[in-house]
C-alpha cells in the first residue's frame, strides 16, 4: 500500500510531504496507481522548482520500497496551490483505490 502522509501547520498550510510504499495494484511496469502517485508526485515537485522558484529539500529511493520525502516547502500562494493540487488528486486516488492508497495528513 502507499501512504502518503501531508505535514500541516496551524494555518492549514502543506509543510512537508512523505510517500512511500507501493500500490500492488498491478505488475510492475502496469500499475496504475503507482503510475498516477508518481505523474502527480513529480510534476508538482517539478512544478515547485521551476514554475515557483521554490526549492524543496528531496530525499528519495526507488529501489527500497518507494520513499519520496519533501521538506523545506514554502508557504507563499503558488507553492500552496501545487502542493494542495497534489493532496487533491491523491485524495481522489484514494477514493477510486482505497485498498492501494492511504492518505493522511497530520497537524
Amino acid at each position: 500500500m502507499i501512504r502518503a502522509h501531508f505535514n500541516l501547520d496551524s494555518d492549514r498550510r502543506i509543510t512537508a510531504f512523505q510517500i512511500t510504499g507501493h500500490a500492488d495494484a498491478g505488475p510492475y511496469g502496469q500499475d496504475i496507481v503507482c503510475a498516477a502517485v508518481s505523474a502527480l508526485s513529480i510534476s508538482v515537485i517539478n512544478g515547485l522548482d521551476k514554475l515557483v522558484q521554490a526549492h524543496p529539500v528531496i530525499e528519495s529511493d526507488n529501489d527500497n520500497g518507494g520513499f519520496l520525502k519533501v521538506t523545506g516547502l514554502r508557504s507563499d500562494h503558488d507553492s500552496q496551490l501545487l502542493l494542495t493540487t497534489l493532496l487533491n488528486g491523491l485524495l481522489d486516488i484514494q477514493e477510486s483505490y482505497p485498498d492501494n492508497i492511504e492518505v493522511k495528513m497530520l497537524n
